[in-house]
């Protein structure tokens, strides 16, 4: 396999075997969860081994079930529990001006307008009305992503994020 673990994206991870016939249940990070099988081919993450594996799944009650390609009985689909489900971000559709995914925004620095460093996202919420950054460093902060008022520069090359938020919030 040619990519590095760094130009892909985690979309879920799988939980443990469905049925005898190598079936598998997902945890999804994808919007809607059945997204998820709309991406083929996976890419699995297991231990240092990445492997390319064409996929089908289905929403299957309050899970998601996908079989893989080569995974043929229930030991083998056990064997990949835990494991991480990476895609190509070529897979993803093309975003709107001022829309991003948020494994973009993971990992950027986060400044206020001052220019004083408030910590990385960490990671996102998803509350229902705004999405809401986690923020590390020097203490955990929770800021809403809200583009204009509160969210003022989103820099993508530069990895950082400026926004309207004094660092004793």
């Amino acid at each position: 396999m040619d990519q590095h673990l760094d130009d892909l994206v985690c979309v879920g991870h799988i939980l443990g075997a469905q049925g005898i016939k190598g079936g598998v249940r997902i945890f999804s990070n994808t919007s809607p969860r059945d997204n998820i099988v709309k991406y083929s081919p996976w890419i699995i993450e297991q231990g240092d081994e990445l492997k390319e594996v064409s996929i089908s799944g289905r929403s299957q009650g309050k899970n998601i079930v996908a079989q893989l390609e080569g995974c043929e009985n229930r030991s083998a689909a056990e064997a990949l529990t835990g494991c991480r489900i990476l895609i190509d971000p070529a897979q993803l559709p093309e975003l709107q001006a001022g829309e991003y995914y948020w494994s973009d925004l993971i990992g950027l620095q986060v400044e206020s307008l001052q220019g004083e460093p408030l910590g990385v996202v960490a990671s996102i919420l998803e509350t229902g009305a705004d999405d809401v950054l986690v923020l590390s460093g020097e203490r955990e902060r929770l800021i809403p992503f809200v583009i204009g008022d509160i969210v003022h520069e989103v820099d993508l090359e530069r990895k950082r994020l400026v926004v309207d938020w004094l660092p004793d919030y």
